[in-house]
C-alpha cells in the first residue's frame, strides 16, 4: 500500500506551504489538487516526494470523482487528509453577485464534504484529516456574512468528526487562522490586506503539530486566541458588532 496525502488548493499559500512540509514525512506520494495546472507542475517540480497532479474545478462533483476512481485501486493508504481549497468573498450580501457567493459555498462546504467523505475509508489508523476553517467561522460576520457561516460549518462539522473517527485512531482537526498572507486577499478584498496578517508557513506548522497532539482546532496566534477566548464569553450581539467594527 502506498502512503499517500492529499491536498486540495496547493497551488498557493497555505495548500503550497502543506506540500512543502510534508515532503520530508516518509511518504510514497503527495497529491496536490487544484485548477491551475502549471502551478501544480512548479509544486512538484519542487518536492522530493513523488506527485500526482490534479487539476480540477472541484465544485464540479463529477470532476472530483478523479480522485476517488485513482483510490479505489486500492494500491493507497491516505495518511493525511488536507482540505486547504476555498475563498471569501467581502461585502453586503445582498449587493455581492449570487452566483458567486454559490460557488463559494459549494467549494468551502459541499465540495469539502465530498472529498472527505470518499476518502475516509482508506484512511489508515493514525491517518490525519486537517480541514482550513479561519477564527471567522467562530463569529457572525457583517460584510463576510456567506464566508463566516461556511466556515462555522467546516468548524463544526471538522470538531464532530473528531468524535465520530476517534475509535478508528483517525483524527480531524479545524485549522482556525486569523488573516494569513495568501492569494486569499486578491479574491475577498481586491488585494487590500488587514493591518496585521499571519505567515501562511507558520500557521501550517502549527497545524500540523496541533494535529499530532490531536487538539479539536489550531489557532495561530496570541491575538487570535485571546480574540476565541473572549469570543466564548461575549453575548452574540454584541460580537457582531464588534466583528463589524474589525473588518
Amino acid at each position: 500500500m502506498k502512503k499517500i496525502a492529499i491536498i486540495t488548493g496547493a497551488s498557493s499559500g497555505m495548500g503550497w506551504d502543506f506540500a512543502k512540509e510534508l515532503d520530508n514525512k516518509n511518504l510514497d506520494e503527495i497529491w496536490i489538487v487544484a485548477r491551475r495546472k502549471e502551478l501544480l507542475e512548479k509544486l512538484a517540480s519542487e518536492l522530493k516526494t513523488r506527485c500526482k497532479i490534479f487539476d480540477i474545478d472541484l465544485t464540479d462533483s463529477e470532476k472530483n470523482k478523479k480522485i476517488e476512481l485513482e483510490l479505489e485501486k486500492k494500491e493507497y493508504e491516505i495518511k493525511y487528509l488536507i482540505n486547504n481549497a476555498g475563498f471569501g468573498l467581502m461585502g453586503e450580501f445582498s449587493t455581492l453577485n449570487l452566483n458567486k457567493q454559490l460557488n463559494m459555498i459549494d467549494l468551502n462546504i459541499r465540495a469539502l464534504v465530498q472529498v472527505t467523505y470518499f476518502s475516509i475509508k482508506f484512511m489508515s489508523k493514525s491517518g490525519e484529516i486537517i480541514q482550513v476553517a479561519s477564527t471567522a467561522g467562530f463569529l457572525p460576520m457583517k460584510n463576510f456574512a456567506v464566508y463566516a457561516a461556511s466556515k462555522a460549518f467546516v468548524v463544526n462539522f471538522t470538531n464532530a468528526l473528531a468524535l465520530e473517527l476517534k475509535p478508528k485512531g483517525i483524527h480531524a482537526i479545524a485549522v482556525c487562522p486569523g488573516p494569513v498572507k495568501t492569494e486569499f486577499f486578491d479574491v475577498a478584498t481586491n488585494g487590500k490586506e488587514p493591518v496585521f496578517i499571519y505567515e501562511s508557513i507558520k500557521v501550517v506548522k502549527k497545524a500540523l503539530k496541533d494535529s499530532k497532539k490531536a487538539k479539536l482546532n489550531s489557532i495561530y496566534g496570541f491575538l487570535m486566541n485571546v480574540v476565541m477566548t473572549l469570543a466564548h464569553f461575549t453575548p452574540r450581539r454584541i460580537k457582531v458588532s464588534l466583528s463589524a467594527k474589525s473588518l
